[in-house]
């Protein structure tokens, strides 16, 4: 398992205290060093060896969203106590987003992700794959994908939804094979017949999972099975 060599950024001295005591709990997970100040980070920036932050949000001098611009490379976790900046942080890649006041379990998980996602770097191939369709072999970006599902005439084959609308017929495909050569993480299996893109979730309950294409005009739903919603809670990102 790679090793998380992490820094740590938080104006509030109490909480940035707690944040580097629960680290310490966490096999794996090395804190290459706390800062209080942002603009003293950037200082630093340079000399610092880390692959993963831990970055507030609400911070004085420059806000944890417009660093994390500055951090191409590194697996940022956003903390806050404010849910409105999610959507943002997701928009910037963030590989996880947590809610003030810390909890232990919350943040191994997202540790967690952050792992998974270092291991993802450095292969953005990975980020395209190619699959044999109806219209021959077919490169697709699986950042536009937002759901697959099992073809209605011919169960063997998977009908990929693009988040424009668009369609393919990926033939003669099991989900397992799909779900390992797609981005690990980043997509899930929600019932028998549906693997849906995490980014393209607009909503969820405990029995269903919906998502928004430009073509449709309301968000399409589909049935959250019991047997896969610990997974699917799991991977999702908050």
């Amino acid at each position: 398992m790679r090793m998380i060599k992490c820094v740590l950024l938080d104006d509030e001295l109490p909480m940035l205290g707690y944040l580097q005591a629960l680290c310490r709990e966490l096999e794996n997970v090395e804190v290459v060093k706390s800062y209080n100040n942002p603009l003293k980070f950037l200082d630093d920036l340079d000399q610092l060896d880390f692959n993963t932050c831990v970055l507030d949000i609400n911070m004085p001098g420059i806000n944890g969203l417009e660093l994390a611009k500055r951090l191409e490379g590194k697996a940022i976790i956003f903390s806050t106590a404010y849910k409105e900046y999610a959507a943002e942080a997701f928009d910037l890649d963030a590989v996880d987003y947590l809610r003030k006041p810390y909890r232990l379990e919350r943040l191994e998980k997202a540790f967690s992700k952050a792992q998974v996602w270092l291991s993802n770097k450095g292969h953005a191939s990975h980020i395209y794959v190619e699959l044999n369709t109806n219209l021959g072999k077919s490169r697709m970006n699986t950042n536009d994908i937002a759901y697959i599902a099992v073809a209605e005439n011919d169960r063997r084959d998977k009908e990929i939804w693009f988040k424009d609308g668009q369609t393919l017929l990926a033939k003669n495909i099991t989900f397992d094979d799909i779900l390992e050569r797609f981005p690990r993480g980043r997509f899930c299996k929600i019932n028998r017949k549906t693997v849906i893109a995490l980014h393209a979730v607009s909503h969820y309950t405990t029995q269903w999972v919906s998502c928004e294409l430009a073509s449709h005009r309301k968000p399409i739903q589909f049935k959250l099975s019991e047997q896969y919603r610990e997974q699917f809670v799991a991977l999702l990102p908050g």
